[in-house]
Order: C-alpha cells, then structure tokens, then sequence
C-alpha cells in the first residue's frame, strides 16, 4: 500500500488540468458575493461527478454548498471561496482558492478509508462582502468538522498571518431639498452632513490605536448640482486587532457620524450591512504542519515574525477558527510589483504561476491533513474538540 502522502501526490497530478482548467474558468467569469451561480456550479459539479455526495443551497443561500465523501470519525473540511470583486474580478484569487480546496478534496478522496476520515468540502460564497462563511456557521455546517482549512494566493508566502476583525457600516443622511440657487436657505443638505462626517473621520485617524482603521466610499451624494440633497449615503469598513478594539472603533467613528447629524440639522441612521468578521486565530499545530509541507514542495515562507509585522485584510474564515481548529495560509504567486485587489493581481491569477498556487496549494492542504489524521495526540484532540462543541451547543439549547 502506498503512502498516504504518494497518493495525494498522484491524485493531484492526475487531476492537475481540470483543477487547472477549474481555476481558469472561474476567473474568466467573475461573480459578486450571493450572485456566484456559475461559479459554485462548476465546483459543485466537478465534486459530484468524482462521486462527492453534494447537497447545493445550504444554509439558506443559493450559491452555497457541501460536497462529502467517506464516512471516518474526523471530518476534515475544505473552504471554496469563489466570489469576486467589483470592477477588477479575480484580484484576490478566490479562483485559485476554489480550485485548490477542490483538489485537495480529491486528493484526501483517495485516502479516506486508510485514514478513517470524511472529506467534507464546503462551497463558502460571499467572502469579501457578506461573511457567508459566519452564516454557514450559524446554520451548522462546520458542526461536526474537526479541523478547516484553504489556502489564499498572496504576492509572498506565509503559513500563520494574522487578520483584523472587520464591520460593515452604512450611514444614511436625511436633509431637505430645495432649489440650491433661488431658496438654498430652505435646504437641509444631507451631503454637508456626509462630509462633515468624513472630515471628522480624517481628523480622529491621528488618535486610533495601533492597526484600527477606516476606509469608506460615498454611495450616494445627491442628484443634480441644482438641488440641495435631501438624502447622502456613505459606506465604511472598520478594521481593528481583535473584537474589543473594533467595538473601540465603532463607538467612536458613531460619534463623528453624528457629527455630520448635528453640524447639518440632518437626521442620520447608521445600519450594520453584514455580519462581523473576527480576526484570525490559526491552529499552531495545523499551521506547521503546513509550514513543512509547503516547504517540502519547495516553497519558502516567511518567518512567523516576518507574518506579525505585515498589515493584512479581514477576512470572515476568522470566524471559523475562532469556532474550530483551522488555518488560512498564504500562497505566493508571480505579480511583480502588484499586491491584491489590484488588476494586475488579478491578471496574475490566470498564469502558469497561478495555476501551480493551485496544485501546490492543494497537496499541501491534503498533506497537512494526513499529517493531523496520522498523529494519535493530534487526531484525539481534533476530534475531542469536536465533542467539547456538541456538548457546549447542546448545554446552549
């Protein structure tokens, strides 16, 4: 019989050209978060004719699904993102993420039995706006999972990078309209409030804590030069360390919406648009587990030192590993000088390097989890950790 780790290794190549082929196609056709039906299809489809048993529209959301196969004790689960961005598509490479947790699915396919696993690979759509991931939590699909994990093409590889905890906030500005040239002093503009706002949100960045950030964008300014607005929207990111500073964050960027409110005369209402993403909590084991099967293919990531010093995203699998043990390491792919959300990391994720990320990324996903379903103490703990939560959920209900 041969080696868990070998065959993986076969299964991967075997399959290299439709993974491949998998990750290209996606990119050719990006979808926005909630809105990625071809895309989940097509991954949803390539497990269910590899004989995945495949339940689509879980958790209420159309473009979510599970695919399973084997029927071990420890549930290994594989997150596929595949949502895009507005306007620039794949330039954070959720193709290449796709494809790798597809193929490592396939791979650990091959080995289920010998391992006494079960494969379970989960389509998680809506990751840069929405959280999906925190809505298939909350509806139980990872309950059961003994470990989680995907693999991010990044323009440097790591194995453990932190992530900021993240809220979406929309603020909306109601004023009154009026002609702005022959009675402007009938007008309330909702627009001044919105750029007081901004204003205030400028001057407070000097006194944040270290790594709380605000970013936003105006939705909505007003309808013609000639009207005084009557309604303005703007819509913010909040980023901080972990949950606590956030909340920090938020009370005080709260404050300078009102601001505009009370400088204007507007009303404002503030709405929080998607779920909370927590920072990451990577498994130490599972993440040099990892370290060591990237490295065996070649690959050389940074330092964990050299992880902690460099400003990262959000991003809603911190949600998961803060629910249970999993990891979201960083694959580097050729981009020059790019970075991600840029076009050129986009047209990045569609090249030979691109398409190595995506073997590469799913025989070391595969390999870290024959390592944790090879390891007695690692295999008792993993699914000991599942115990702890049924028996936590159950004492909730």
């Amino acid at each position: 019989m041969s080696h868990p780790k070998a065959t993986c290794r076969s299964s991967v190549e075997r399959y290299a050209d439709a993974l491949v082929s998998l990750s290209r196609s996606i990119h050719a056709e990006p979808e926005l978060a909630y809105r990625e039906h071809r895309s989940a299809a097509k991954v949803a489809d390539l497990a269910e004719r590899e004989g995945f048993q495949v339940e689509r529209g879980v958790a209420g959301l159309d473009t979510a699904f599970t695919a399973t196969f084997g029927s071990g004790d420890l549930v290994v689960g594989l997150c596929a993102e595949y949502d895009a961005l507005p306007e620039v598509g794949h330039a954070c490479g959720h193709n290449i993420i796709a494809a790798a947790s597809a193929g490592a699915a396939l791979a650990l396919r091959d080995v289920a039995d010998d391992l006494g696993v079960t494969v379970k690979l989960v389509g998680t759509p809506a990751e840069e706006s929405g959280g999906g991931k925190v809505q298939l939590l909350e509806h139980g699909v990872f309950d059961g999972v003994g470990l989680a994990m995907m693999v991010h093409p990044a323009p440097y590889e790591a194995v453990a990078s932190p992530s900021l905890a993240i809220v979406d906030l929309e603020v909306e500005y109601t004023g009154r309209a009026s002609h702005a040239a022959a009675a402007p002093q009938l007008g309330v503009n909702a627009a001044d409030a919105l750029t007081i706002a901004q204003v205030a949100i400028g001057l407070a960045r000097q006194h944040l804590e270290p790594k709380q950030m605000v970013h936003g964008i105006v939705t909505h300014g007003g309808a013609a030069p000639n009207i005084v607005p009557a309604t303005a929207a703007g819509q913010f990111y909040l980023r901080a360390v972990d949950h606590e500073s956030l909340q920090r964050l938020v009370d005080r960027i709260e404050g300078c919406f009102t601001a505009g409110a009370v400088g204007t005369g507007c009303t404002h209402e503030v709405r929080q648009i998607s779920a909370e993403y927590t920072e990451l909590a990577p498994d130490p084991w599972l993440a040099s587990a990892y370290r060591e099967a990237v490295t065996e293919l070649g690959r050389v990531p940074i330092s964990h030192e050299d992880e902690l010093l460099r400003l990262t995203g959000s991003t809603d699998m911190g949600n998961v590993t803060r629910a249970l043990p999993g990891i979201h390491p960083s694959i580097a792919i050729d981009c020059g000088d790019a970075v991600n959300h840029q076009p050129e990391f986009a047209a990045a994720c569609a090249t030979p390097s691109g398409d190595r990320a995506v073997l590469d990324g799913a025989l070391a996903l595969a390999w870290t989890a024959v390592a944790a379903a090879t390891d007695p103490t690692q295999r008792e703990r993993l699914l000991a950790g599942v115990g702890h939560r049924v028996a936590r959920a159950g004492g909730a209900a």
